[in-house]
């Protein structure tokens, strides 16, 4: 299925706030892209950065995507206001959800090629940037997380009336399977075996469900 691109959003690291006086330094203030282009790399974005490589980034956490799909529950629901980057994303996106897609899905943007790696994990610099703290724990118990792509193929990606064209379908768990197998304490061994036997996961998320797996049934 293809999905539709609402917005492309961008920002540069900066102090979003502070914890307990220090000042919380963050990319996740993404605002949406004026140009009617961008050219898409290995790491992400031109022009979008990432202050924590060890949680955000690199080349498994390259572009977030989160699905509009979901606002009407968050608005309805919870009563938070959404608009294009409130959950930090790079990609706001239409057309399907965590349960729709899979890990190793494959789509096309303009001359980039992208595969979805992971789903994401929410932490407290989501809290500060809608200042609502209970929304990590809103997004960790519905499973409205969201997803990382890896590039796979660089190149320019249009921004005005953009979409990202599915090319293949891998087969493999979806984006929600990923996230209930590693975040659900429910979660049957056969899911969270399969999910971290699937080649196209992101390394460290294998790595977190693995431990699991250890703890748990090891």
């Amino acid at each position: 299925m293809n999905l539709g691109i609402l917005s492309v959003n961008i920002a540069r690291a900066r102090a979003i706030g502070a914890v307990h006086g220090e000042p919380v330094i963050s990319g996740i203030d993404k605002k949406p892209v004026s140009d009617g282009a961008v050219f898409v790399r290995s790491l992400g974005i031109d022009g979008d950065q990432q202050a924590d490589l060890t949680v955000h980034g690199g080349a498994d956490k390259a572009v977030y995507g989160y699905p509009a799909d979901h606002w009407p529950w968050w608005e309805r629901e919870k009563k938070l206001s959404c608009r294009p980057a409130t959950f930090g994303e790079n990609l706001t996106l239409e057309g399907a959800d965590e349960t729709t897609i899979a890990i190793g899905d494959r789509f096309r943007w303009g001359d980039a090629v992208l595969e979805i790696s992971q789903p994401r994990a929410p932490c407290y610099k989501l809290a500060i940037h809608t200042a609502r703290p209970d929304v990590p724990q809103l997004m960790t118990h519905s499973a409205r997380c969201g997803w990382y792509f890896r590039v796979i193929g660089e190149g320019g990606a249009p921004v005005d009336n953009a979409k990202l064209v599915h090319i293949s379908s891998s087969g493999g768990p979806t984006v929600s399977d990923a996230f209930v197998a590693l975040f659900d304490r429910r979660a049957a061994m056969e899911l969270c075996v399969r999910v971290r036997d699937t080649a196209q996961l992101a390394d460290s998320w294998r790595h977190a469900l693995a431990a699991k797996i250890d703890r748990l049934w090891g």
